[in-house]
């Protein structure tokens, strides 16, 4: 086999990662016909077929999966010290964050509050699905990802996962609408709710605390986003089932009043980073001071 050209390599991934010639072509700002020659430069001299046609995508073949592994490795490798090196040497180092888009704003802000205002840290925060953030972590995109949800893990993964705070979760409302003390119950039967959707764990735990207490709920809105309830419980829509981290504000200045706190449903703040050789020195910081609840 001769020597591996590493740019034929790095097509390769694209093309294995868009799963279609085309697209990849297009992404890479190249013809579809002198990508695939350069495919077939690489396959030669590899001596081995890399993908095979299905239909109008292509799927990697058993040699071709061997070469993502490795080419996947390969290049995070060169991306991981590129970064590395680059922000060391510079006068302002980059942490560039991602935040679940349903995960409280508070917590996030919390979580940063060590490195605003710093004139050496530049804090570059993107926001968006898990799928979407997990995907920029892999790509070395992002440092760290804050999130409500842990990803799954197998033995090939590569994320850290680091459990920051455990929230509790109330009942909130407005002042009129939680009244004079009622209990759990009562509130739960009378009141219009706003829920997080189903697919939550704040819902199913809860879900499980109205089977327990027998009541029938009238439920206003089920919303996946924390700041949507928090806008939602503002204007009186109903009583909300949130942590008190999110609508802190509101609490402080009497705009809601926590009815109750709901037993044994607590949310769980993680961040998710991956294991790297290189990994970001401003995070290990923010790590340990969320952890220790500095």
């Amino acid at each position: 086999m001769g020597t591996l050209n590493l740019h034929h390599l790095r097509l390769f991934r694209a093309v294995a990662h868009d799963g279609t010639l085309t697209g990849a072509a297009r992404r890479l700002n190249l013809s579809a016909s002198a990508l695939s020659s350069q495919l077939k430069a690489l396959e030669a001299a590899l001596g081995q077929d890399l993908f095979e046609r299905r239909g109008r995508g292509l799927v990697l073949t058993e040699a071709g999966r061997i070469a993502l592994d490795h080419a996947d490795a390969i290049f995070r490798t060169a991306e991981d010290l590129s970064a590395t090196l680059r922000e060391t040497g510079g006068v302002r180092r980059a942490l560039r964050v991602g935040g679940l888009a349903t995960l409280s704003r508070n917590f996030q802000m919390q979580f940063l509050r060590p490195l605003l205002g710093r004139a050496d840290v530049e804090i570059v925060l993107r926001s968006g699905s898990q799928t979407e953030l997990l995907r920029g972590l892999d790509a070395l995109a992002l440092d760290v990802v804050l999130t409500n949800l842990a990803p799954a893990r197998d033995a090939a993964s590569r994320y850290l996962i680091h459990r920051l705070a455990e929230q509790p979760v109330s009942l909130i409302g407005t002042p009129r609408r939680v009244g004079q003390g009622a209990p759990i119950a009562t509130l739960l039967a009378s009141q219009p709710l706003i829920l997080p959707t189903a697919e939550t764990a704040i819902r199913g735990a809860l879900d499980a605390l109205i089977a327990r207490l027998g009541v029938v709920v009238n439920i206003a809105g089920e919303v996946d986003d924390m700041a949507m309830i928090r806008l939602l419980a503002r204007a009186d829509a109903g009583l909300a089932v949130i942590p008190p981290i999110v609508v802190q504000d509101e609490l402080a200045a009497g705009i809601l009043v926590e009815a109750h706190r709901l037993p044994g449903i607590v949310e769980v703040f993680l961040a998710v980073t991956l294991d790297r050789r290189f990994p970001n020195p401003l995070l290990g910081g923010l790590l340990a001071r969320q952890q220790e609840g500095v």
